[in-house]
């Protein structure tokens, strides 16, 4: 399956988890960026193109959803499935850290 397909498989992809992390409260397309940039202290950025290719895909999937704005700047807010999502992601998230450790830390048996 595409990589593009992840979003409908219920995994997300760096830039999509942080997207929506960033729109856990309002914010359009340069904001968005900014705040990635931020979080992440420049480890995470995310170009133009690659940000509302990932957005349009966030909208059809119903997981953000567009803010009535003052016309220029597009303004999107996690939905609350969008929300569920993302906090599926970070279990399965944490879940591959946790594996990482057993392996690293050499524990043998759990």
């Amino acid at each position: 399956m595409p990589r593009n397909d992840t979003i409908g498989l219920g995994e997300l992809t760096d830039s999509t988890f942080y997207i929506l992390l960033a729109l856990t409260e309002p914010r359009h397309g340069y904001l968005i960026m900014q705040f990635v940039e931020e979080l992440t202290n420049g480890r995470v950025q995310i170009g133009p193109a690659s940000m509302y290719t990932i957005i349009k895909k966030l909208v059809n999937a119903s997981l953000i959803e567009p803010l009535d704005g003052d016309g220029k700047k597009k303004s999107y807010i996690i939905t609350d499935i969008g929300r569920e999502l993302l906090h599926e992601d970070v279990k399965r998230r944490q879940a591959m850290v946790d594996d990482a450790r057993f392996i690293f830390e050499g524990e043998g048996h759990r």
